[in-house]
C-alpha cells in the first residue's frame, strides 16, 4: 500500500506550527509496512486542497490527511474531500450529542452553533471518536482508493492514528504485520548500511531497513504472516543476525531511548545516581526526569556552570581546577565523585567541555569531557563532538546515558 499524507494549514506553510505529525505518522506506517512515498503540505485554501487531493488519488491507495477538522471557517478538509470523492457530508448524531455534552462538562468553554459542524462526516464513513478533543476523524474507501482524516494538533492525531486508524488499517489486509526497532549507538547510519546493505537489497519478507536518528541509528525488522506469533518468529533471526554483526553497540530491541533502558536497568538493580553537569546545563537530569518513574533512581543533580561552584559545591581542589583546567579528563573525574558523593546516590554522571561558538584557547569547540563514578572507581571518555552548540550538548547527554547503560550491562565503559 502506497500512501500520501497530506496536511492541511496555512499555519504551516508560514512555519508558526511544525509539522510534526508528519513525521510521527511516517515513521508508524513505515512499521505497518505502509511505504510513505509523498508529503504534502497546502494551506486553508478550498481551490489547492481540492488540487492536492486529486493529485494524492492519482498516485496513492492510502490518503491520510491532517488537519482542518475544527468548527471554524477554514476547517474545511472533510468538505472538500467529501466533495472530491463524490459523498454527501451528513450530521453523525452520536458525535453531535457528544459534543454538547462535553461543552456542558466544561463550562469555561461556551458551545456555539459551529461547533456542530464537527459531527458533519462524510456518508458512510468509519467514525473515529475523539478521546483526546473534539473532531472526530473518519475513514473510507471509494475507488480503491482509502482516505483517513486524522485532527491537526500532536496530542489528538498520534492517539488517534495509534488507537482507530491502525485497527482499521490492519482490517484491510488479513495479514499481521510485526516490526522490532534495533537501537544502537557508537556508529553512524552510512557505516550501518554498508554491513547490511546486500542483505537488505534482497529481503522481501521480513525487510530491514536503517533509519538515521539524532545521534544514533535505528534498524527496523518488518514480517507479515497470518498470525503476529508467525511474523515476530520471522523477525526474529534477523534481529539476532543484526546484534552479532554490531555487538554492543545494540543497546536495545524495542526501547525508545537509551535514557529509557538505562531507567529500566538501575530500577532491576535497585541502584540510583545524579549528575553534574557543566555544558550541559542540566540537560541529562531534564531527559531522565522526562521519564515516568525517574524519582525512585534519580537522586538529584547539580548545574556547575562556573569553577567556583564546582569547587564550592562539589568540592572539587580549585588549584586543581586552575592546572587542568574546567575542560579536562580531571575535573570532569573530580564532578562525578563530587555529586555522588554530595548526594549519596550508587552512581554519578558527569560532563563538562566547550559547546561553542568561543574556545577556551587550549581546546577545539567540541572538546567534551564525559565521567561516571561508582563507590571506588571513576571513568572518563573524552569525545571530539564538532561544532553547533545545541548539537554537541545532545550529543554529550548521549554519551553520558551510553557510559550509564554500558555500566549496568556490564560492557566496556570507556570506548565505544
Amino acid at each position: 500500500m502506497n500512501c500520501e499524507i497530506l496536511a492541511v494549514g496555512t499555519e504551516l506553510l508560514l512555519g508558526n506550527t511544525v509539522n510534526t505529525d508528519a513525521s510521527s505518522l511516517s515513521d508508524r506506517l513505515s512499521g505497518l509496512g505502509i511505504n510513505v512515498f509523498w508529503h504534502t503540505v497546502v494551506g486553508d485554501n478550498p481551490q489547492r486542497l481540492a488540487q492536492a487531493v486529486a493529485i494524492a488519488r492519482s498516485r496513492a491507495d492510502l490518503i491520510i490527511t491532517t488537519g482542518g477538522l475544527g468548527p471554524t471557517y477554514d476547517d474545511l478538509t472533510k468538505n472538500v474531500l467529501a466533495e472530491s470523492f463524490g459523498r454527501k457530508m451528513v450530521l453523525h448524531q452520536e458525535e453531535a450529542d457528544f459534543l454538547k455534552a462535553w461543552f456542558a462538562r466544561n463550562a469555561s468553554n461556551k458551545y456555539t452553533d459551529n461547533n456542530l459542524q464537527q459531527a458533519y462526516l462524510p456518508e458512510g464513513c468509519t467514525v473515529f471518536h475523539n478521546d483526546w478533543g473534539t473532531a472526530p476523524g473518519c475513514a473510507f474507501e471509494e475507488g480503491g482508493v482509502h482516505v483517513i482524516m486524522l485532527p491537526g494538533p500532536p496530542r489528538e492525531c498520534i492517539p488517534m492514528f495509534e488507537n482507530c486508524a491502525v485497527p482499521y488499517l490492519k482490517s484491510l489486509s488479513g495479514d499481521v504485520i510485526f516490526s522490532h526497532q534495533i537501537r544502537v549507538f557508537g556508529i553512524g547510519e552510512s557505516a550501518v548500511e554498508i554491513l547490511f546493505r546486500d542483505e537488505m537489497e534482497h529481503m522481501q519478507n521480513p525487510t530491514l531497513a536503517t533509519y538515521a536518528k539524532f545521534g544514533e541509528v535505528m534498524l527496523r525488522v518488518t514480517a507479515k504472516a497470518g498470525t503476529e506469533a508467525e511474523a515476530e518468529a520471522m523477525c526474529r533471526p534477523v534481529v539476532e543476525h543484526v546484534r552479532s554483526v554490531l555487538g554492543d553497540k545494540v543497546y536495545g530491541v524495542d526501547v525508545p531511548s537509551m535514557e529509557a533502558l538505562a531507567l529500566e536497568l538501575l530500577t532491576e538493580k535497585k541502584l540510583t545516581f545524579a549528575t553534574a553537569e557543566s555544558l550541559t546545563g542540566g540537560l541529562i537530569g531534564e531527559r531522565f526526569t522526562a521519564l515516568s518513574g525517574a524519582s525512585a533512581v534519580f537522586k538529584g543533580g547539580a548545574v556547575t556552570y562556573c569553577d567556583e561552584v564546582k569547587a564550592g559545591l562539589l568540592g572539587i581542589d580549585p588549584a586543581m581546577i586552575a592546572e587542568k583546567g574546567a575542560v579536562s579528563r580531571e575535573v570532569a573525574a573530580a564532578m562525578a565523585k563530587g555529586v555522588r558523593r554530595a548526594v549519596g546516590s550508587d552512581l554519578a554522571l558527569s560532563a563538562t567541555g566547550l559547546a561553542g561558538p568561543d574556545g577556551d584557547g587550549v581546546h577545539p569547540v567540541g572538546t567534551v569531557f564525559v565521567g561516571l563514578a561508582d563507590r571506588e572507581n571513576v571513568w572518563v571518555r573524552q569525545l571530539m563532538l564538532g561544532t553547533g552548540r545545541a548539537r554537541v550538548r545532545q550529543l554529550a547527554a548521549n554519551h553520558a546515558f551510553d557510559m550509564l547503560r554500558r555500566y549496568l550491562q556490564g560492557l566496556d565503559i570507556v570506548d565505544q
